[in-house]
């Protein structure tokens, strides 16, 4: 986001001596995007954000993926992948599907987790049920249900839940942002985009804690057949020592009450619906909302055949009018694989006519290139989703 915030103490001018009381200098960090050709933020810490004291393998969970082979549509049943919320919300999420570019992944958890540093792109994680606190090394940002979390590369933070929690992680091997066509040149929400910068929320102040030989997660690159690896960083003091920063890369909370959906007299595409895009991937949200007026309108989807992509439909509540019929509920993730013409089931069609609003909300991702099924996704398939529709 190109949206300028300044949080704590810094210098009036950058990359000049900024000194605690003490007469200490405190030590900048830039943390920037794209070579230093796009948004960044600069830190001032305490300590030395550099520094380790020793290093070792994080044994990841399992990322292996297998192919969508017979090429089926899915019907994958999330709340069925957890029995309780005895884990943390970084290291007990479980793969559903991935890609080369994303990877969307699971949780129900209660405990704090460790620090954690996803070094291989941002995360958008999406809170369907619970509350607590993301700290950041830029400050805190408290998270309620229907928040998108979106957390820049490379950001040092912790999950820390107030009781159960629920969580679709969205991670890519990219960054996640606004749709461009929502923006001016300059970075700026437009007057058509479905929320603005009054909608999204920052951290607080930055804090600054003095416990040392700190252990922190990193998620990086790898040689392994997931491309992803896992290291612990042993660091000789907490990463949370900021004293101030300001810039335009910062960790940012919204919660999808706040879209205003776009409406017309018939059906809109998917397209209206979007919140967030990121390399071959884009996040839309289907929320309650005014539906089609036309007086002969048919309310549900057309079949559609969306060649370029696997959509990837995530059930958070209300009551899903296309999918009557098709065992679809809340914690349910629907599979329309690129190659199968997909729609409503055609009970749906008959049913949906006349409505004048649909109370629904669900969190689509599109994505590019084939998803694979994570561990996750092969352990809760129903096996007959293909079928739902019948031998009309």
């Amino acid at each position: 986001m190109a949206h300028y915030r300044s949080m704590g103490r810094v210098p009036p001018k950058r990359h000049t001596q900024h000194r605690a009381a003490d007469g200490s200098l405190y030590r900048e960090e830039l943390m920037g995007e794209e070579g230093f050709s796009s948004d960044s933020s600069l830190l001032y810490h305490v300590g030395v954000p550099s520094a380790i004291v020793e290093a070792r393998t994080w044994q990841l969970p399992d990322r292996a993926t297998t192919p969508n082979e017979p090429l089926l549509p899915r019907h994958l049943r999330l709340h069925d992948l957890f029995d309780d919320a005895d884990r943390d919300l970084v290291t007990g999420r479980r793969l559903v599907l991935g890609n080369a570019d994303v990877r969307l992944s699971y949780v129900v958890g209660a405990r704090p987790s460790p620090l954690y540093r996803n070094a291989t792109g941002d995360e958008c994680v999406f809170i369907e049920a619970g509350r607590g606190v993301l700290e950041t090394v830029f400050g805190h940002l408290p998270f309620g249900p229907g928040d998108y979390l979106v957390v820049p590369r490379a950001t040092t933070h912790r999950w820390v839940p107030q009781g159960d929690v629920r969580a679709y992680c969205i991670e890519a091997n990219s960054h996640i942002g606004p749709p461009k066509r929502y923006l001016s040149r300059f970075g700026q929400l437009l007057e058509h985009a479905p929320y603005c910068e009054r909608d999204l929320r920052g951290p607080g102040e930055p804090e600054v804690r003095d416990e040392t030989d700190v252990e922190v997660l990193v998620l990086h690159r790898g040689s392994g057949p997931s491309g992803l690896a896992g290291s612990v960083h042993v660091v000789p003091r907490h990463p949370f020592d900021v004293v101030g920063w300001d810039g335009c890369l910062y960790p940012y909370a919204f919660n999808v009450a706040d879209f205003e959906p776009i409406t017309g007299r018939v059906h809109q595409p998917p397209p209206v619906h979007q919140v967030f895009e990121g390399t071959n991937f884009v996040v839309c949200n289907f929320v309650p909302r005014k539906v089609d007026y036309h007086p002969l309108a048919i309310p549900v989807p057309y079949y559609h055949s969306n060649v370029d992509s696997d959509e990837i439909m995530f059930y958070v509540d209300g009551d899903y009018e296309a999918r009557k019929g098709s065992g679809i509920g809340k914690g349910s993730v629907s599979v329309h694989p690129g190659g199968h013409s997909h729609g409503p089931q055609p009970s749906a069609i008959e049913a949906s006519l006349g409505a004048e609003s649909f109370d629904e909300l669900a969190v689509m991702v599109d994505t590019f290139r084939p998803l694979e099924l994570g561990e996750g996704g092969r352990a809760v398939d129903d096996g007959v989703y293909h079928r739902s529709w019948g031998r009309a």
